[in-house]
């Protein structure tokens, strides 16, 4: 992992202030780009939980995991100063809480949708007036209901709730990341991944507003950990060879 040429003691203190990391992560039943799954031991494990163990042993600080059930439930946490960093999705609500900095993934937000007859555009699911589950207090459900409407959609709190609804044939569709929907699709047969996108966004690191020497450290850290290719070499080991890593400056 490349590393800052000069840790700034003041910087890591502002990120840190109670001398460990505390990262934040978002649980599901298998892990992806975005998601962490949890072992037995009770451990995360995941792309996120592996790029916070490396600025932590950049930064030499033990790392505190805080797992959390949705991507929301971490904002409102690190807005509080709960946690002192995370990924996240980006959009406009999420940053009037929390100081975001670059990517390390660039997301697509679709659904995964039952049927024979199932849709793959978005003009095409929005004919058939079905029902939705998303995730609460997340960027893609937000943008899901500004695409087809809150009358047809519904809140889980975490992904495996989602999931089992769908299951069910509570509802027909789940508003997800691409990625993770692709991974989850063929315990669903007949179901398709929709190919259009109702959003696309970044999942940026962030720390708390009003930390700015904090927010430049983890940055830094990123931009580092992406031009030595460090990212790359996280996501094939966790076999995610044909997900791209976020470019430099993004």
């Amino acid at each position: 992992m490349t590393t800052p040429t000069i840790i700034d003691a003041a910087a890591r203190n502002e990120l840190a202030p109670h001398g460990r990391l505390r990262a934040g992560v978002i649980r599901a039943p298998e892990a992806g780009v975005f998601f962490v799954a949890v072992g037995e031991d009770g451990a995360p494990h995941g792309v996120t939980a592996d790029i916070f163990l490396a600025l932590g042993g950049t930064l030499g600080l033990t790392v505190d995991f805080g797992v959390f059930p949705n991507s929301g439930e971490c904002t409102d946490a690190l807005a509080r100063g709960e946690i002192d960093v995370a990924f996240m999705p980006v959009d406009d609500i999420r940053r009037a809480k929390v100081a975001f900095g670059p990517a390390y993934y660039l997301l697509r937000s679709t659904f995964l949708i039952a049927g024979s007859a199932a849709s793959r555009t978005i003009a095409e699911y929005r004919a058939r007036g079905k029902a939705f589950v998303g995730i609460a207090g997340t960027t893609t459900l937000r943008a899901a209901i500004r695409t087809f409407g809150g009358e047809r959609a519904s809140e889980a709190r975490d992904v495996d709730e989602a999931v089992a609804r769908f299951g069910h044939g509570a509802v027909d569709a789940i508003a997800l990341s691409e990625d993770y929907l692709r991974a989850v699709q063929p315990r669903f047969p007949g179901s398709v991944v929709m190919e259009d996108a109702f959003q696309e966004t970044s999942i940026s690191i962030a720390v708390p507003k009003d930390r700015p020497q904090a927010s430049a450290l983890v940055a830094e850290f990123l931009e580092n950990a992406k031009a030595a290719a460090a990212i790359r070499r996280i996501f094939d080991a966790r076999g995610l060879t044909g997900e791209p890593v976020a470019p430099q400056g993004v």
